[in-house]
Formats: structure tokens, sequence, C-alpha cells
């Protein structure tokens, strides 16, 4: 890693030229593949809030978390109900410390909406994966040292399909010291 450009890119070089990476991508992609692997090995690790967060909700929210309280805790959540219009977020994913939980509460019920209680969860749990993976992914203009761009650069690179984020934007782009040489008009 060379710098960060704009709290949004981060500037690498290597062999053949520049590297240019979109941070947030990246780290995307990095945290899917973990849920995934986590999730194919032994489940999601949840870490206890200190704070258990309240949220207000529907009756048909309520009665999507109840009928889904096995598939929270798959994911690595511990949702209970308070009353007929409160949830408490009690654990959330431990990759996912430090999040908004009740964002997180709400992107998956809307899934969960979106889906259904049928046997469709279970073929959406990538999507839900998916959600999950963008919260806790680093977000523009958040500075990082060397140590963690380098981190970050390593990781994408042993990374399934680090080349493009969740949603099929590319992670990274390369510039050639060739087209390098085209856009300031040098020979070489």
């Amino acid at each position: 890693a060379l710098a960060q450009l704009q709290g949004v890119y981060i500037l690498a070089q290597n062999s053949q030229g520049l590297v240019l990476v979109d941070m947030h991508a990246a780290h995307e992609r990095i945290t899917y593949e973990r849920f995934k692997q986590a999730l194919a090995e032994n489940g999601i690790r949840s870490q206890p809030l200190l704070v258990p967060v309240s949220v207000r909700v529907s009756n048909r929210e309520v009665d999507l978390a109840q009928e889904q309280a096995a598939m929270f805790a798959e994911l690595g959540m511990e949702v209970n109900l308070l009353d007929r219009e409160t949830l408490v977020v009690r654990a959330v994913p431990v990759l996912l410390q430090g999040s908004d939980a009740e964002r997180l509460l709400r992107d998956v019920l809307s899934d969960l909406a979106t889906y259904g209680t049928s046997a469709r969860i279970r073929e959406a749990l990538n999507q839900v994966l998916a959600t999950m993976a963008c919260h806790g992914s680093v977000r523009a203009n958040r500075r990082l040292g060397l140590d963690e761009m380098n981190a970050l650069l390593r990781d994408i690179e042993r990374t399934e399909r680090g080349d493009q984020c969740n949603h099929g934007r590319p992670t990274w782009t390369q510039l050639s010291m060739t087209e390098l040489d085209k856009l300031f008009l040098r020979g070489r």
C-alpha cells in the first residue's frame, strides 16, 4: 500500500504498475466470505451486547422474529421479545462488534419478510449474510494506517472471488506502467 485516496481508495503498487482498491467493496467481500466459511464450519459465533438494544417493530416483525429464532441464533444474533411492539437485540455476530444492531435487525427482518418463513430462508441465507457483511465493512472516510491497508490487501488476495464485492462491483483495478505512460504521453 502507498496511500489512501479521499478516504475511499487504497493506492498500491506491484510489478505491473498501480493498483486501485475500493476499500469498502474489498472489505465487504472479505467479511462475506468469512461469514460463509464460519457458517459452513460451525455456525456464526455471537458477542453479547453490554447494553441490549430495544427496537420498536410491527406485529408482523415480532411474529417473524419469533418464528425464525433458530435462524437468528444460527446467524449469531440473540433477539428476544420484550412486548408485542418491541424486540431486544442481546447479541450480534462477533465479526460485527460495534455495528448498528438496530439497523442490522431491521435489515434481516426485511429479508425475512421478503423471503417468507419457508425453505426459501435457507436459500436466501447468502443474501442475509451479504447484508450483514455490508454493515461490518469499513466505510468511506475511515482513515486506515499503512498496516491496516496492507492487511486488507493481503486478505483480498486470499479471498475467494476477491475481485468483486457481493453486489458485483469490482474491488480493485490496475493501471499498467504502459497505461500510465500513455496518460502522460511518455514513451518507454
